[in-house]
């Protein structure tokens, strides 16, 4: 079709209104110059305020109508341009952090933290084997999509419902049952690119229009082995929580697995390191034991910081203070992992313990002066949230971050 420029003046396109204004802000100005070619005083002063207005009513013509063509192109319900630019403006020069684990603790997180920076960079466990994330991998032989996915949703700038559709989890009467369409179009994603996840992460996060990135912490299709303190081993990440045998080490069934290059850039340039929340043993420290990977985390000069969980995981964590927690870190990494620990010192309301003791699940005893002992910075604080589940409030959460990395940002300037 032959383009035709006076498409511009079709009724509606919200154009011409602002076009004539501008227009006529020249006239005006064509109008003042002549008047002061005139040698009469009067008629010259008079010219130089007609050029001033015909200048004014130019600049609000023209500003006007490229307010109106860039207005066709924000979202719906966002139509305040300066007040979007300022956001994108600000949020761009905010510091650059990483945050490493998995599940649901770390997508959570993000979602609150992309509204202080978008120079996130969330390095997510791929070790899951359970539910459509291990049906996946059994089929396709693709490396686990779930985590990756809430990560993708929570750092999404896409509309509400494209969330929505990506989280969106197929009825048990379907033959996709207990399938999520976030899983499946990953990895309808992976076989679009020729099998290369890191490739299609990268372009599902341009369909969802994500601030900042979500990396897989390695590309290398691993599961989990846990080795408890009786000797006896168990493969794979839905399998390891016993609540009958105490987890003595985790490791990844390749053992020369490694990390993405963007994981490692990632934390090498990073201002802060996030750590948590999620479960210590199948989310955090799955990435800490990638082989390079925690070696490039102590290498880094970012302040780096744990998030203790708030309450114990059954099968996995009972019994286990938050120094305890540390230790594991410790254990399966190195003393450099971190540099200070973020742990809630609320007590938990006596009606949600009852319904967790039958989870046998409890508070993570917050022993400030033990993990001080090892060395580590500690910042206890309320961070408690009670509402269907015990967990870290938002809001509060967020709150104590923003203020620990502002501190230690300008400790590191």
């Amino acid at each position: 079709m032959p383009h035709n420029p006076f498409k511009w003046l079709y009724p509606g396109m919200k154009v011409k209104r602002w076009l004539l204004v501008a227009i006529i802000g020249v006239l005006i100005v064509i109008a003042g110059a002549v008047m002061t070619t005139n040698a009469h005083k009067f008629v010259l002063v008079s010219g130089f305020l007609w050029i001033t207005c015909g200048i004014i009513i130019t600049v609000l013509g023209v500003g006007k109508m490229i307010v109106s063509l860039l207005t066709l192109f924000l979202p719906e319900g966002e139509r305040d341009l300066v007040n979007i630019l300022y956001k994108r403006r600000y949020l761009d020069r905010g510091p650059k952090l990483v945050t490493i684990g998995g599940g649901h603790g770390l997508s959570h997180l993000i979602f609150g933290l992309k509204e202080y920076t978008s120079n996130i960079t969330a390095i997510v466990t791929v070790a899951d084997s359970g539910g459509s994330s291990g049906r996946l991998r059994e089929e396709f032989n693709i490396v686990a999509p779930g985590d990756i996915r809430n990560c993708l949703v929570a750092l999404a700038d896409a509309p509400a419902l494209m969330g929505e559709l990506f989280q969106f989890r197929f009825s048990k009467d379907s033959e996709l049952k207990g399938h999520n369409f976030g899983n499946l179009f990953l990895t309808a994603m992976y076989q679009l690119t020729g099998g290369d996840f890191e490739r299609a992460v990268k372009e599902t996060s341009q369909v969802l229009a994500i601030r900042g990135k979500v990396v897989p912490a390695t590309v290398s299709n691993v599961h989990l082995v846990a080795e408890y303190v009786d000797g006896t081993i168990t493969q794979g990440e839905a399998e390891i929580p016993n609540p009958n045998n105490r987890i003595k080490r985790i490791y990844l069934t390749d053992l020369e697995a490694h990390p993405t290059r963007d994981a490692l850039q990632s934390i090498e340039e990073a201002d802060i390191i996030v750590l948590g929340p999620g479960s210590l043993y199948t989310s955090v420290i799955p990435n800490l034991i990638v082989k390079g990977m925690s070696e490039a985390i102590a290498k880094s000069t970012a302040f780096k910081i744990y998030v203790c969980n708030v309450m114990t995981q059954h099968g996995e964590t009972d019994g286990l203070s938050a120094s305890d927690h540390i230790q594991a870190l410790i254990d399966h990494s190195n003393k450099h992992i971190i540099d200070g620990c973020l742990i809630n010192n609320a007590e938990v309301p006596a009606e949600a313990l009852n319904r967790y003791e039958q989870e046998k699940s409890y508070p993570v005893k917050p022993d400030v002066e033990k993990i001080e002992s090892m060395g580590y910075k500690v910042a206890a604080t309320d961070l408690l949230g009670v509402t269907d589940y015990v967990r870290h409030d938002s809001s509060k959460l967020n709150k104590e971050l923003i203020n620990l990395i502002e501190t230690h940002r300008v400790i590191k300037r």
